[in-house]
């Protein structure tokens, strides 16, 4: 069992998968908690849901966001994450006003923050939620009431700025969105893109902030 030079706490996973589950090798080596995280996470959305709509997003800062010592990126992604989990919240509260059978779904989720060359932190964040409730990020494009848009809303909420400044900012990768069954369809192949962010390497160590966490639901 090796453990991180940085923190003894976090184990090094050098494996070809992970509980039989193919992580990206090439991006290693990984950490171990964080795979279980993910493992976790995943695990828990489909125990509730049968169907699970998962998928991926980057966020960056703009050019002139300062990054201190007080750690002002942390409380902006958090600040993130209550803006995105209320719109979510408030999307379903308006499905039951239509329909008293409209799915609810749970928001989880994994993030990791990552450091550029230029020392400026940026988050990669995979959701997972109700896929009978949510099942696309919809079109890229502004005013449409879709996935998409909650989540440059939300960044903009976190930064204090208009959705306008933040374009370009919130990242889609390319075949981002995934559909995950409870018999194991879709697993492998979500879990293998979401070992990115369970990645050892350009994350910050030792510094008393955490570089990966995951949603406690």
């Amino acid at each position: 069992m090796i453990r991180h030079s940085q923190n003894s706490n976090l184990i090094i996973h050098n494996e070809l998968d992970y509980r039989g589950l193919p992580i990206q090798v090439d991006k290693g080596p990984f950490i171990r908690q964080y795979l279980q995280k993910l493992h976790a996470t995943i695990d828990r959305a489909l125990q509730q849901y049968s169907r699970v709509f998962a998928f991926r997003v980057d966020l960056r800062f703009p050019a002139a966001f300062v990054h201190g010592r007080d750690d002002n990126a942390s409380q902006v992604f958090k600040k993130f994450l209550d803006s995105f989990k209320s719109k979510i919240h408030h999307n379903r509260c308006m499905a039951l006003r239509e329909n008293k059978h409209a799915h609810q779904s749970r928001v989880r989720y994994v993030w990791a923050r990552e450091f550029g060359q230029h020392g400026k932190p940026h988050y990669h964040v995979a959701f997972v939620l109700n896929y009978d409730a949510f099942n696309a990020l919809g079109k890229f494009e502004p005013g449409r009431d879709n996935m998409f848009n909650r989540l440059q809303e939300a960044w903009a909420s976190a930064l204090g700025t208009s959705v306008e400044a933040v374009r370009g900012l919130v990242e889609i990768p390319d075949n981002p969105s995934y559909s995950l069954r409870r018999d194991g369809l879709g697993v492998e192949e979500f879990f293998y893109r979401a070992s990115y962010l369970c990645k050892a390497p350009t994350k910050v160590y030792g510094d008393g902030r955490h570089g990966f966490d995951s949603s406690r639901i």
